[in-house]
């Protein structure tokens, strides 16, 4: 018998699903307080619940609880970069930044990732599966629990592409950003894709209030072709179509992320390809010093080179700013605490 993954029933479908171990319709509102207000890690730990009932609960369902592999917290700017055990086994890690404007939290949405761009981590070996709503809100839960602060911002950033798991992300945004729930409002909340056309234009069709973020990293086809896989798929100019949908419908900004590769993407002739390329659309570009990660031989444009690129988007008119670099000292960039962990324990 599959057991239910209660964590990722919204109120409706838990309560269908209490009705059916057949107990009354107000124990599914107690039952989803206790998981979403209170956030327990166990079925014994929710009081108002009879002892017969948690037995029937344990027989029929599960409560996803992460469990904290590692912890690294940066001399520098006291970024924290989780590391969870999942119940099978697997490991998914999370990022917690700290801003003025409050605490923001940069999840997985999925045990690694099939999409295979050249300069993350996150993708070397390639995708496991993608995480359920529960695991992915879990992970919010948790980190907010070990600071004992309010999580105020939410990016779906960390590893795997959120549209490659869509049904789980979109019960994951719905559970999030219940009242009944963290209530964390749908604009403090952004989702990162490589570029899944059809995807992007479904989540259009939702018009959610999310901010969409793409990770375009090139400033022409030929150049996304040689850094992203997703590109034999999808040509950029198709991309680019999908993401002023996305506005057309939603009228939410969109965010453009750009990692600067020395050499590769940052040469003055990027500056106003890309400028040629986003000239019109409502966006903000993000441009990220890449990470290095052993794996490749791609580097990091030096800061004059970063400036000046900055400046030509500027001259054209066009809203960017330069990712401030958190964590560096702690296996910072997407996928490689996972991947130093999962080489040191015999790749599991």
């Amino acid at each position: 018998m599959n057991k239910v993954d209660i964590k990722s029933l919204n109120q409706k479908e838990l309560t269908e699903f209490i009705e059916s171990l057949g107990e009354k319709a107000f124990r599914a509102k107690q039952i989803y307080q206790w998981i979403h207000e209170k956030q327990v890690d166990s079925f014994a730990e929710m009081t108002n619940i009879s002892k017969k009932f948690i037995e029937t609960l344990e027989e029929h369902a599960y409560l996803t609880s992460l469990k904290k592999e590692e912890v690294q917290i940066s001399k520098l700017d006291g970024t924290r970069k989780y590391l969870f055990l999942l119940e099978d086994g697997n490991v998914i890690e999370s990022v917690l930044m700290r801003y003025k404007h409050g605490n923001s939290v940069c999840i997985s949405s999925q045990v690694g990732c099939r999409m295979g761009c050249r300069f993350c981590a996150s993708t070397l070996d390639g995708l496991v599966r993608g995480l359920t709503a529960g695991e992915m809100l879990d992970q919010i839960y948790q980190i907010g629990k070990d600071i004992g602060e309010r999580i105020s911002n939410v990016v779906v950033m960390g590893t795997g592409e959120p549209l490659d798991n869509y049904d789980n992300l979109l019960k994951f945004i719905e559970l999030l950003t219940d009242e009944k729930g963290l209530n964390i409002s749908q604009r403090n909340l952004t989702v990162s894709t490589c570029g899944i056309v059809p995807r992007m234009r479904e989540l259009a069709d939702e018009k959610l209030a999310i901010t969409l973020a793409l990770s375009l990293h090139a400033s022409n086809q030929a150049k996304r072709l040689e850094l992203m896989p997703v590109a034999n798929k999808y040509d950029i100019h198709e991309v680019i179509d999908a993401c002023k949908y996305y506005f057309d419908v939603t009228g939410r900004r969109i965010t453009f992320e750009y990692s600067l590769v020395g050499g590769v993407n940052d040469t003055d002739q990027d500056a106003r390809e890309l400028t040629q390329l986003i000239k019109g659309i409502n966006c903000h570009v993000n441009l990220i010093p890449v990470n290095p990660i052993k794996e490749r031989d791609y580097v990091q444009s030096n800061t004059k080179v970063i400036e000046a690129f900055k400046n030509k988007l500027e001259k054209a008119g066009i809203n960017v700013t330069v990712r401030r670099e958190m964590g560096r000292d702690i296996d910072g960039a997407c996928g490689q605490l996972r991947k130093r962990y999962k080489d040191s324990n015999g790749n599991l």
